[in-house]
């Protein structure tokens, strides 16, 4: 009997494998997906990037449905789409900022100059355009992790109830937002 499966078992890892390679042919390397769709916000308290003593909280989020953008000034094709998301927040829709400081290691830096963010987050929107009502200042990254951020771009679209419906990394363009955005807006109206 146990000569019988260890002769079979090489066979098996090897059907076990094929399926587990043959399931990849089929998936877009460029889509990722978080485990938060679906689920509400993650609870948070953070300040505006512009104004430390005010403070954002997941509740202060809910009651209408939003995009929350994931960017830095630090990111070239963050600008790219900084137009377009101009664009879209002059048609009405809700944008709000999550700053993503990828020159700041909450582990092993000390000093971090806000000021000199700040004016460098108010040069880059004066010239590429300022889509943000406001935007969140995640220094130690905890909204960030908790949301399975990878990077900047990513754009997240919440609900009025606070419930994850979409996530998206990379830029908002027109092709994205006409494929993946769209939809659903006219859905949440």
């Amino acid at each position: 009997m146990n000569r019988k499966l260890l002769a079979v078992a090489p066979l098996l890892v090897f059907v076990l494998l094929c399926a587990f390679l043959y399931q990849g042919l089929f998936a877009n390397p460029r889509e990722l997906q978080t485990g938060r769709l679906g689920d509400a916000m993650p609870s948070f308290s953070l300040p505006d990037l512009m104004d430390e003593k005010k403070q954002w909280t997941h509740k202060d989020l809910e009651g209408e449905s939003y995009l929350l953008n994931v960017w830095g000034t630090w990111c070239p094709t963050c600008l790219a789409e900084l137009g377009y998301l101009t664009e879209l927040r002059e048609q009405g829709v809700k944008i709000i900022g999550l700053y993503y400081e990828q020159g700041y290691d909450p582990d092993f830096d000390s000093e971090f100059d806000i000021n000199a963010l700040r004016e460098e987050v108010n040069n880059m929107l004066e010239r590429a355009g300022n889509p943000y009502q406001f935007n969140i200042l995640d220094l130690q990254r905890s909204l960030s992790l908790d949301l399975g951020v990878s990077g900047a771009p990513e754009t997240f679209l919440v609900n009025k109830n606070g419930t994850i419906l979409l996530h998206h990394t990379g830029d908002i363009n027109p092709r994205v937002w006409r494929a993946k955005f769209a939809p659903l807006m006219q859905e949440l109206q």
